[in-house]
């Protein structure tokens, strides 16, 4: 026959591990909650563009960014239309198909406003009336949209555009940093 004993009682040990674990998690929330604050409270943004005081009161195309997109041209339309931008003086932004896939006849033109010197700038560029598209884009940077009616630049476009006053708002270029010899670019 088994003898049942008394077993001893264990002694009660205060367990360390579940207070020190609430309190990291503690602070992993606070900080969390403070970086939040801090991202929304404190603006992060870099200026778009920046108000500057135009030679002879003239927005010239050295001072004006164009993402030449293709919407519905033939393959390398964009590339090649961007290539002759280039040679005219202008900077160019992106190089792609039209990122929201948007068909257009034969042309587009968006811009921070309608009568904005770089929309009309690069408007006279065109030998087809291009449509003009407003988005109020605050870098006022140029988007040029070439259809599947698109023939080609005009060979004697406007070099300028007057601007009264003589101050407009000129996009900043982002430039990238060097690649650091024996790294391969991304």
């Amino acid at each position: 026959m088994a003898i049942l004993r008394e077993q001893p009682r264990p002694r009660h040990r205060f367990r360390w591990q579940t207070p020190v674990t609430l309190l990291m998690l503690l602070g992993v929330l606070v900080g969390g909650g403070w970086w939040g604050w801090n991202s929304l409270t404190r603006g992060s943004a870099e200026p778009q563009c920046t108000m500057t005081q135009l030679p002879n009161d003239r927005l010239t195309p050295g001072n004006v960014v164009i993402n030449v997109y293709n919407a519905g041209a033939k393959n390398g339309t964009a590339k090649a239309t961007a290539d002759l931008l280039k040679r005219r003086g202008f900077l160019i932004g992106k190089i792609s198909n039209e990122p929201n896939n948007e068909k257009v006849p034969a042309l587009a033109v968006k811009g921070a406003a309608a009568n904005a010197p770089e929309v009309r700038l690069v408007a006279g560029q065109l030998t087809q009336r291009a449509q003009i598209v407003a988005d109020g884009r605050t870098d006022h940077s140029v988007d040029l949209l070439l259809g599947a009616k698109f023939t080609t630049l005009n060979p004697r476009a406007i070099r300028f555009v007057p601007v009264p006053g003589g101050q407009t708002c000129i996009p900043v270029r982002k430039t990238q940093a060097p690649i650091p010899s024996g790294q391969a670019p991304n």
